[in-house]
């Protein structure tokens, strides 16, 4: 996490965006991930992208690979070039593979002619005939050419395509050398093309230290084990299965253990049991699973039992769009529980600060002994990126326990903080009634008037007074505009405010990690000196603006740029939206 002290904006980055389709099973996505592992040897970073049909799985797919001098969390505006092992339906990309007159067209002629729908955008279109060199070369596989093919224009070394290769290998020798031999053909393809592509390439370093190659999913599940997380529950669904498919062997090697549940109130309420016998325990889901979660959220809330709960974002309401982004959770995740009931609210910046603040939410649920929210989402969840390693804050699960046989010991004892010590079952001398009622300090039911004043008043007390540092957001740049974001649509706004800056626009970026509880005190201080403001999301109602607007002062009368997904959003969408405001003020 960066500091939310004001720290100065970051350029742009610079670099290559490249799109491999093809229908499923030719191979793209194992094309993109490998040109990604590419880009980290040489010493660059990336962002890889996912994109499927409506289908999930089979039909046309589509790798969308942008590779920069710095750390990447967004796609850029258009793709340089579209590789296509076949055209099968790859129209369907259309709107998430955008070019321009200057991109490049790559397709095999022996599949067919590039739809006119690209072709309409003035892209140059350039013949490779993949499949009749990889039939050349026994044992060969066609996405390796196109491997090798996208490796050369984005200026990687070749040997760093090889070495991704072998370190990904799993099948026998002879294959591999007939795959490095596509690999390479592929590669001294690029050199034959007359007249050359002109494409930007990536700059690198090969001195540069190997970098980590994770997704989003990936990343919380480490942020949630080095956080302290030893026991998991959970019903998979999408985009979270895989934060589960990844924590179940990584558990075990750290002593946890992960459990598939029936279905996702089974998941609540066995984490909930698992933290209640002392065990930091966590559950990952999206929005569907978030709902049925609720009462036993509540629950938590009521008996004071620390859990962590992903929630991988995804279209909605309902089924919705499972395989695609949005951040349309929020107002569900800050307010969606019945009675009055406070809990932690938390949404990382980027993949890597999926790990960081994981790690955070664990230590707060624990510290705090509240149930915490995190709130991801498909985009940041499923992308796979190229990153430096996630620092480790040191936070750790940190719970106060009772000892045993303590004189006088009350549960939910009303103390200045707010945080009472907890008894773990089995503790000598220090039982307790525990149930979802309202209770006295000493967890007796009751329906008396003060004693639920008193438990209201603690619950949100111990959240409100807690310092949360500066780690409650990151803030970059100054000036007397403000736009105010979360969650994945951090990286997007960080990139179209770097070109606003360039266009002579002076704009403050705050990026908000900790949503709930909300922090007006420092809100207010962050936007000292800032008289204009616009918030920006990824959702059709405008969520975060009217959670903002609930919450905290701003000045004058906010602006907001907002859209529903499937598509994130892109920095030149928000750097125009940015101008317009400038404009208009």
């Amino acid at each position: 996490m960066n500091s939310a002290n004001r720290s100065a904006a970051p350029a742009a980055p610079t670099g290559v965006a490249i799109a491999l389709g093809g229908s499923g099973g030719s191979g793209v996505m194992t094309a993109g991930t490998l040109l990604l592992a590419a880009a980290a040897k040489a010493g660059a970073y990336g962002l890889m992208v996912r994109t499927s049909g409506p289908q999930i799985r089979g039909g046309e797919a589509a790798a969308l690979v942008r590779l920069a001098d710095r750390p990447v969390d967004t796609l850029g505006d258009a793709f340089d070039l579209l590789l296509a092992i076949d055209w099968s339906n790859i129209n369907r990309f259309a709107d998430e593979v955008p070019l321009t007159a200057s991109s490049v067209l790559v397709g095999d002629p022996d599949e067919g002619e590039p739809p006119d729908i690209f072709k309409a955008t003035g892209a140059r279109y350039v013949p490779l005939q993949m499949k009749k060199m990889a039939k050349a070369i026994a044992g060969s596989w066609v996405n390796m050419v196109a491997l090798g093919f996208a490796g050369a224009l984005a200026g990687l070394p070749q040997e760093a395509l090889e070495a991704a290769v072998r370190e990904d290998w799993k099948r026998g020798e002879a294959a591999l050398a007939a795959n490095l031999a596509a690999l390479a053909a592929g590669f001294a393809a690029e050199r034959g093309i007359t007249p050359p592509i002109a494409v930007p390439q990536v700059p690198h370093d090969e001195r540069a230290k190997t970098r980590w190659s994770i997704t989003g999913n990936e990343a919380a599940g480490f942020g949630a084990i080095r956080g302290g997380v030893r026991f998991v529950a959970a019903y998979p669904i999408t985009p979270a299965t895989e934060l589960l498919e990844w924590m179940a062997p990584a558990l075990a090697k750290v002593g946890g253990t992960l459990l598939q549940a029936e279905d996702e109130l089974a998941s609540i309420n066995m984490i909930i049991g698992g933290s209640f016998g002392g065990v930091p325990s966590l559950t990952a889901t999206a929005g569907p699973g978030l709902a049925l979660m609720a009462e036993g959220i509540g629950l938590a809330v009521a008996s004071e039992t620390p859990v962590v709960i992903v929630d991988v974002m995804r279209g909605g309401p309902s089924t919705g769009i499972p395989a695609k982004t949005e951040q349309s959770d929020l107002s569900f995740a800050v307010s969606g529980l019945h009675g009055d009931a406070p809990r932690l609210v938390l949404s990382p910046t980027s993949i890597s600060d999926c790990a960081t603040t994981t790690q955070w939410a664990v230590y707060l649920a624990e510290k705090l002994q509240a149930p915490a929210i995190v709130l991801s989402d498909q985009f940041l969840g499923q992308s796979r990126a190229v990153i430096d390693p996630p620092a480790d804050t040191g936070l750790r699960a940190q719970r106060l326990k009772v000892e045993a046989n303590a004189a006088g010991y009350k549960r939910y004892r009303d103390t200045e903080s707010g945080i009472s010590p907890m008894a773990i079952p089995g503790t000598p001398g220090v039982t307790y009634t525990a149930d979802g009622l309202e209770h006295t300090e000493a967890a007796v039911p009751s329906s008396n008037a003060r004693d639920h004043r008193l438990q209201l008043d603690k619950r949100e007390r111990k959240l409100t007074q807690f310092d949360y540092g500066d780690a409650w957001a990151d803030i970059e740049g100054d000036g007397d505009a403000a736009v105010i974001t979360f969650g994945s649509t951090s990286a997007a706004v960080r990139e179209a405010i770097a070109r606003a800056r360039a266009d002579g626009m002076n704009v403050r970026l705050i990026a908000m990690r900790l949503l709930a509880p909300a922090q007006p005190e420092k809100l207010a201080r962050a936007l000292e000196g800032v008289r204009h403001v616009m918030v920006v999301e990824q959702n059709h109602g405008a969520q975060f603006l009217r959670y903002l607007r609930g919450h905290f002062d701003l000045p004058a009368r906010p602006a907001s740029y907002h859209r529903p997904g499937p598509l994130p959003l892109r920095p030149g969408e928000v750097h125009k939206a940015i101008a317009d405001w400038r404009s208009a003020a």
